[in-house]
C-alpha cells in the first residue's frame, strides 16, 4: 500500500504530533468523507506499508523527528513552493524560508526523495506570465540541486473559485502555452526534469514530460526498491499516479490557500480543527457509538523477491 499523508490537508505542517504518534502506535484511522459513520484502519508497520509519500508546503515542524518515519519506511515529498505571497497563500512560509526548508528537507533524505511542485499556476493582474517565469527562474537555479524533478499544474477553474477568487483571470491557450514554453527552457537550463500533473496538456514539444508524478517507477527509482509492473488506476480522471490511501480529512488545512480544492472555505477549517486530538486515532475528533471501522485493504506493490 502507498500511504498518501497529504492530500487532504496540510498534515505535516498543522498535524505533526499526531502524525509521528500514529507511525509510533502502529496504525491510524480515517473517515470515509461520503460516509462519515466509516471508519477505515490501516496498519502503519514496514509490512503493511510501501511507501509513505508527503506533500505539504512547510516541512519545518517535523524536520527535527522526520528520521523516526525515514528510518522505517521508504519516504518521498513532495514540496509545494509557489509565486505567490500571503494575499493567496496566507498560511504559508515566505519563498526564501521555503526554499531554505526544502535544501534542509534534501539533505535529510537525498535529493532523490524530493519533488518541487510549482502549482497550481495561475493568473491575476498580479500574478502575471511574466511574474511567474521570472520567479520560476530564480527558485529553479537555487533548488536545482536539492531535487528530483518539478511538477506543475495549470489551475482547474472549478465552480468555488467563483466565489473565492474572483480576482482570477482565466488562463487562454496562448498563455498555457507561454507559461510551458518558458517554464521547459527554464527548467532545460537548471538540468531539472519538469513534468506536468493531471489533465493539462501535452507540452513534450518544450520538454515536458508526461504527468503522473506518484508512479511505482519514481517511488521506486527513490528508494532503490522494485515494485510491479502495474496499470496506475489514478486518483482521479486524467492522473495517472498509482493509488494511494489518504489519512488526512477534508476541510482541516489551515493554510488558507485561496485556490484551495480540499476546504469548503477557510473558516471551516479552523472550526474543525477545534476537534483535534494529536492523542486521537483519527485526525478530526474521535470514534463515537454509531461509526463501524473496517480493516482498509493495504496489498503490496512490491515485487515478490526469488529465494534462491
Amino acid at each position: 500500500m502507498i500511504l498518501n499523508t497529504g492530500g487532504r490537508t496540510d498534515t505535516v505542517q498543522y498535524y505533526t504530533d499526531w502524525l509521528l504518534r500514529r507511525f509510533q502506535e502502529g496504525y491510524v484511522l480515517t473517515r470515509n468523507p461520503l460516509f462519515p459513520n466509516k471508519i477505515n484502519r490501516y496498519e502503519l508497520t514496514p509490512d503493511k506499508v510501501d511507501c509513505v509519500v508527503f506533500c505539504s508546503k512547510n516541512y519545518r515542524p517535523i524536520l527535527p523527528r522526520l528520521r523516526e518515519i525515514t528510518d522505517r519506511f521508504p519516504t518521498y515529498f513532495h514540496y509545494t513552493i509557489t509565486a505567490y505571497g500571503r494575499d493567496i497563500e496566507p498560511g504559508v512560509p515566505s519563498i526564501q524560508e521555503s526554499m531554505d526548508t526544502l535544501a534542509e528537507l534534501s539533505r535529510l533524505v537525498g535529493r532523490q526523495r524530493v519533488a518541487w511542485r510549482y502549482d497550481p499556476v495561475l493568473l491575476t493582474e498580479a500574478y502575471t506570465v511574466d511574474r511567474h517565469l521570472e520567479t520560476f527562474e530564480q527558485m529553479a537555479s537555487l533548488l536545482a540541486p536539492h531535487i528530483d524533478r518539478c511538477i506543475f499544474s495549470f489551475v482547474e477553474m472549478y465552480k468555488k473559485l467563483e466565489t473565492n477568487m474572483p480576482e482570477l483571470i482565466p488562463l487562454t491557450e496562448e498563455d498555457r502555452d507561454n507559461l510551458a514554453r518558458g517554464m521547459g527552457a527554464i527548467a532545460a537550463k537548471y538540468g531539472i526534469h519538469l513534468q506536468t500533473c493531471g489533465t493539462n496538456g501535452d507540452y513534450s514539444r518544450y520538454g515536458i514530460h508526461a504527468s503522473g508524478c506518484m508512479t511505482l517507477d519514481i517511488l521506486g527509482a527513490a528508494n532503490g526498491i522494485s515494485f510491479k509492473a502495474l496499470k496506475h488506476k489514478g486518483m482521479r480522471q486524467g492522473c495517472h499516479c498509482i493509488e494511494s490511501r489518504d489519512i488526512g480529512a477534508y476541510d482541516t488545512c489551515l493554510n488558507g490557500c485561496k485556490y484551495c480544492y480540499a476546504n469548503k472555505r477557510p473558516q471551516k477549517a479552523r472550526e474543525n480543527y477545534r476537534y483535534h486530538d494529536p492523542f486521537s486515532p483519527l485526525l478530526l475528533g474521535h470514534v463515537r457509538p454509531q461509526d463501524t471501522i473496517t480493516q482498509g485493504a493495504q496489498r503490496s506493490f512490491r515485487k515478490e523477491e526469488k529465494h534462491g
